[in-house]
This record gives structure tokens, sequence and C-alpha cells, in this order.
């Protein structure tokens, strides 16, 4: 029982020394935004995902040692999880705790064999822990005016450089909130609270402060975007009201948060309460524990499958040439495996296509790219599966599939959020919805650009459009960092042989891009066309891409607002008013 304990407790130390590094990394995030150190902040989120691994890799020594031959035994796990489960109990963080167990599980038995008797498939202490939400937030009553309110909140959520003009920003606010919640809300004396999360939300070259209003039972979520000037001063940009605004501000395409959560279960109840079509999974993965996401996502999507009947059929829209992808009609999610052999004139591995997924998992997302689950050895009902879909996985990805009795497995899986293709959603559209998803296509585009992410392949099939509007790329296995390519403008033919030539008479290099060929993503649907060239033609000139290579080899780090610009207030000053 010695070692048993042992090696439990040998999980545990590692869980507490990830998640204080995990801390640690968050904490610096205040420092850096008053800092503008803005490539810092990028690089840090990066070695924050990656904390995790590394925390578990530098675990399995130790463990291996601890367990010895009884490494790979079952009881010896059925044995260990009773033993931690113990332990973590009345833990702030057990659920967090029990992820990571899971991975160190995983590591040892290569995602194989997981049994709910082995390891936490399910909490035997529940999904969340028994938390006192209002820990989290400050409340402020409305006894005066609502600019004394604002003032007061603004002074308790400052920063160590001064706000631009706060007397300015109070007014635009306090402006907005009686324009637009006036004919909800009684915005009189003693009526009104606010609940505000006591830390500021940071990522990209934003905070975030995060709160809602209260009047009785009325209850209207906000956030306030704190932005940094060139002056070394913050200002207030905008509010934005209402769940929808803060869903797309908590958004599956956006990198993670960096916040002061020392026990995060209280933020995401609390955000849950703002958001409820908001999956927790996507709450806990929006704060940095992606690992948890995915564990939380687990355990949904297994209890969706029990309480459902309907059959995963192929996902609707035109078949990639790398990825197969399945669906529940029912359920709001895909599921992607990478096929076996790729539909010619894709030329690249299997590795290559996985290691572009894990570059989007790192890399800032900016709103325009989906987050993924991966998943190893997924077990699935066998007769869950349409005949058509069967018949595709055999032919496209036979070895990523095993039929076990009445259970079907699949090796590897990606899962993401499902969207409409824009393809297919351009088939329907109205005039209107044309002109503003073309511009929405144009601006994720130029945004990926801003982030140093060359999509490759902008055929309209490789993006989808959200339930808010929002167009998202999400085929990854062309993406290369824009650096790397090299555009060039089409030489002009020198002769009418070169002119007439069916092939390039040029040399063309592996880098080689040439933006004005671009025109051919739009070859199927010419009203697209026409609305996207009035709107975003200057994508088809090889001196706009090599702009912005410039501008990212210098250091600069581009601005992403989860909002449109259009939102923002007026400062006084010249501002770009351009889409988010």
């Amino acid at each position: 029982m010695e070692r048993r304990e042992r090696f439990a407790r040998t999980i545990l130390n590692g869980f507490e020394s990830y998640f204080a590094e995990f801390q640690n990394m968050t904490l610096a995030a205040r420092s850096r935004f008053e800092n503008a150190q803005w490539q810092e902040m990028q690089q840090a989120s990066i070695e924050r995902i990656d904390l995790y691994k590394v925390k578990t890799n530098q675990l399995l020594p130790y463990v291996e040692l601890i367990a010895g031959d009884e490494l790979h035994s079952f009881e010896f796990w059925r044995a260990i999880r009773g033993i931690y489960s113990e332990l973590i109990r009345g833990h702030d963080n057990f659920e967090i705790a029990e992820t990571f167990y899971n991975s160190v599980y995983c590591s040892v038995f290569k995602h194989r064999k997981i049994r709910n008797e082995h390891a936490f498939v399910f909490s035997p202490l529940g999904d969340m822990p028994p938390v006192d939400v209002s820990k989290v937030y400050k409340v402020y009553q409305l006894t005066g005016s609502l600019t004394e309110l604002f003032d007061e909140l603004l002074s308790d959520y400052a920063f160590n450089i001064p706000y631009e003009d706060k007397s300015r920003d109070i007014t635009s606010i306090v402006n907005l909130l009686e324009s637009y919640l006036a004919p909800r809300f009684d915005l009189g004396t003693g009526s009104v609270e606010l609940r505000v999360l006591e830390h500021h939300f940071f990522r990209n070259k934003g905070a975030y402060i995060v709160g809602s209003i209260h009047n009785g039972k009325d209850v209207m979520p906000f956030v306030l975007p704190v932005l940094h000037n060139d002056d070394n001063a913050v200002y207030i940009d905008t509010v934005l009201f209402g769940a929808d605004k803060l869903s797309v501000v908590f958004s599956f395409t956006r990198s993670y948060f960096m916040v002061d959560a020392s026990i995060p279960s209280q933020y995401v109840l609390f955000l849950q309460q703002l958001m409820p079509a908001k999956p927790i999974s996507e709450l806990y993965s929006s704060m940095g524990y992606n690992k948890h996401g995915k564990t939380y996502y687990h355990r949904c999507a297994y209890r969706h499958m029990e309480e459902t009947s309907d059959q995963f059929i192929i996902a609707p829209g035109i078949k990639g040439m790398v990825m197969s992808v399945f669906t529940l009609p029912s359920y709001d999610f895909v599921f992607k495996i990478i096929k076996d052999k790729f539909t010619p004139p894709k030329d690249m591995t299997r590795k290559q296509v996985e290691e572009k997924y894990s570059l989007v998992k790192r890399w800032d997302r900016v709103g325009r790219m989906a987050d993924t689950q991966e998943f190893k050895n997924l077990a699935f009902a066998r007769n869950r599966f349409s005949d058509e879909l069967m018949e595709e996985l055999h032919a496209v990805a036979p070895s990523l599939i095993e039929e076990h009795g009445k259970a079907l497995v699949i090796r590897h899986v990606y899962v993401e959020r499902r969207m409409t293709p824009l393809n297919l959603y351009l088939q329907d559209a109205t005039d209107d919805q044309v002109v503003a998803v073309m511009d929405e296509y144009g601006n994720a585009i130029k945004q990926l650009a801003a982030a140093n992410i060359f999509p490759g392949d902008m055929l309209l099939k490789n993006f989808g459009v959200t339930r808010h509007g929002r167009v998202v790329f999400y085929d990854y296995d062309e993406i290369v960092p824009l650096v790397d390519c090299n555009f060039r403008k089409i030489p002009e033919p020198r002769t009418i042989e070169e002119e007439m030539a069916s092939q390039p008479w040029y040399t063309v290099g592996p880098n080689d891009i040439f933006p004005e060929e671009f025109r051919l993503f739009f070859s199927g649907n010419q009203r697209a066309r026409k609305v996207f060239d009035a709107m975003h033609s200057d994508i088809y000139r090889a001196e706009f891409w090599q702009g912005l290579q410039e501008q990212i080899r210098s250091g600069y780090v581009e601005s992403f607002y989860p909002y449109r610009r259009k939102l923002s207030f007026d400062r006084g000053i010249n501002q770009q008013k351009d889409s988010a």
C-alpha cells in the first residue's frame, strides 16, 4: 500500500507543480500588458500551452520508477484511482487534478484501455466543484450617479499606467449604458447592481473587464475592453452588452485568455451564467485549461450519445482531399480524420497534417480558426454509423478504424464546432447576406495574414460561417507562416507563344505564390466574386502581402478585436474603424 500511496501522491505533486507554474505564467500577463510587451505576451501564451506536456513528460520517469513492474497492471491503476480520489477530495481544483491523472495514465497506456475504473472518465466527485461564485466578483451598488459608479469601478481596475482620459471614457460608458439599457432596465438609484469578476482577462493586446448588470431578475452581461495607446496609457474602447457579444469574446476561434483565477471553476460558472449557450468545456479551454476542456467535452459527448439515437453521417459539403469529415445531425460538432491516401494533387504526409493542427492549437487564432480537440482511440457504438459513412471510412482511412464487437474505435480523430460551409451558405444567401459574409471572408484572410498565417487553399468550401455570422477557416493542411511565402506578380508574356501557353513559361519556386490567381477561388460563384472584388481586391496584389510580411518581420504585433471596430468609442483622435 505504501508504494501505491507514494505513486498517487507523485501524480498529485506533479499536478500541483504544473498548476503553480501555469499560474505564475498567467500572473505575468498584467505586467506585460502594462509594458506593452506584445511579442513576449504571444510567446508566453505558447509556452503555457506547451507546459502541460512538459510537466507530464517530466513526471513519467518518477511514476515508472515507483510503480516498477506494476506500471501496466490494471489492478494497480484501479487501486491508484481510489487513493488519488481520496487525496483530492475537498481539493479546490479536483476536476483539473483528475484530468492531469488521466494524462499520466494515457501516457503510460498510449491512449488505449481507457476505462472509468482505471481513470477518471467520469468523476466520483462530480463534474464541477461546489464552489461559491460570489467570492470572485466585486459588487457595485448604484447609490448615486452612474458616473460615480463607473468612476469607482475604473479606479478599482486601474493599472500601473494612467488612463488616457478617464472622465471621457466614463462619459462614453454612461451615455451608451443609458441609451442601450434605459428601455430594458430601471436605472434609478438603488435599482442597479454590478457584479464584476475580480481580475482582468488578458489576450493579444487587450485586457477585458467582465461582469453583469443586475436589475431585479433582469441580468445583462457586459465587457469593457481596455486597450493600450502609444503614449503608455490605457483607455476603454467600448462596452459590449449581451450574451452573444460576450460569446464572441470567449469564442472557440480565439487564443486562450490569461486570467488570475486560482479556482478556475468559479470563473467558469460565473461566465456560464452569462452565456448559457456556451459549453462549459469551451469556457475551461478559453482560460487555458484546454486539457480539462477536452475531458469535460468527452463527458458531455458521451451523455449526448446515450440520450440520442440518430446516426453519424458524412458531413454536408464538398469532400476534402486530406480529411474525411462526419457528424451527428443532433450534435453541434464535427469529427475529422486524416485519410490514409490524399486525393491528388495533395502531396504531403499524415505527420505534416498533424503538425499543422498542432500549430493552430499554439498560434494566435485571431478569431478566424477553430480550436480542435484531438482524441486517440476514441470508441463509438458501431450501430450509430450509417452504411454510407462506414463505406467511406473503410475506403479512405482503413488504418484508423477497428471494429470490436459492438464498438468502433477510431485511432485518431479531431473534433471541432460545426459550422455552415461558406459555399453552401452562399447558395441560399440574400444579397445583403452575401455582402456581409464576403466582407467577413476578406477580413478573415487579412487577419490571418496579419497574424503570420497564410491559409494556402482559400476556396470557399474551406471556410465556415458561425451562428454569429463570423467566417472561420477550418482546413489547415496547407497553412504556412506568411513570412515563409514568396509573393510574386505574374511576369508579362514576351511573346504570343508565352501568352497562349497552357503551363507557366516562367520559373516557379516551391514557396512562390501569385496573388493574381486568387480570383480562381470564386470560379463557381460569380455573385460572390463581384461583391468580394468591390471590398477586398487588394488581396490580388503581391504588394499587399509583401507589406504584411515587412510589418511582421519588423516585430510589429497586430491588434485583433473580438468585436466590430465601429463599436469603438470616439476618442476625439484619428481612429481606425476597420472591421474586426
